[in-house]
């Protein structure tokens, strides 16, 4: 077993996988929440982890920055290591005024700049959403934690760096918040016939200029953190 991004051997990982971008962040969440933890994959430095968390085993991997990236292990964690849900934990700026910092973001659906579903060859535009078991799962998990979750579009961009300076525009749309990853995690979803769900926490708005400080990013997010793993627990419950 192996690919050339992963040196885990078959069965390392969980049913279950969270994804943040930053190896630094699931360092932190395998050594903060899972017992026995250990390290699965290491391979460029993008660590996976697998322990148990309320008993029930769970594994955490980095997907790097962008959707090149998260496209390449999130479709060999379904394809080759037989992965049925990816939850993204990551940060996104706030399109939304009604988003504070620290606010908690479910991604229903991904619009997006990135040309990545062109691959499938579909004689149209492809809307990736989130799984609905997942999304709904997490709802109920982020209320039963005292959290009001806000839910909606995200935007997936392929640019941090956008010289054009329009990506407000979405805002006016509805969507809530942008980040990198999502909509190529949905695509690779889609077509694995698997699962997965964005959670982010806001790390700055474009809207006001706010912004938290990167160590804040990697060790602070943890409610977000608890409710994908609350999650995790749920859906190995489930006998679908």
């Amino acid at each position: 077993m192996g690919t050339p991004h992963n040196e885990a051997a078959a069965g390392a990982f969980a049913k279950t996988v969270l994804m943040p971008g930053d190896p630094l962040r699931a360092a932190f969440i395998a050594e903060t929440f899972l017992q026995d933890a250990r390290l699965v994959n290491n391979v460029r430095g993008v660590q996976g982890w697998t322990g148990t968390y309320e008993g029930v085993p769970v594994s955490v991997m980095a997907s790097g920055m962008g959707m090149p990236s998260i496209g390449i292990y999130s479709h060999e964690l379904f394809h080759c290591y037989d992965v049925d849900n990816i939850i993204r934990v990551g940060s996104a700026g706030a399109l939304s005024p009604k988003l504070k910092l620290r606010d908690i973001v479910i991604g229903q659906g991904a619009c997006t700049d990135s040309d990545y579903a062109h691959q499938y060859e579909l004689p149209g535009t492809f809307a990736p959403i989130a799984d609905f078991t997942l999304l709904e799962t997490a709802v109920a998990q982020a209320r039963r934690l005292g959290v009001e979750p806000a839910v909606g579009n995200l935007f997936s961009s392929d640019v941090f760096y956008n010289k054009a300076g329009r990506t407000l525009d979405w805002g006016a749309m509805g969507v809530l918040a942008i980040e990198m990853e999502s909509a190529a995690l949905y695509c690779n979803a889609a077509e694995a016939g698997k699962r997965a769900l964005t959670i982010c926490t806001i790390s700055d708005s474009l809207v006001t200029g706010e912004e938290l400080p990167p160590a804040d990013r990697q060790t602070t997010f943890t409610q977000m953190m608890e409710i994908a793993l609350k999650v995790a627990v749920e859906m190995a419950g489930r006998k679908d």
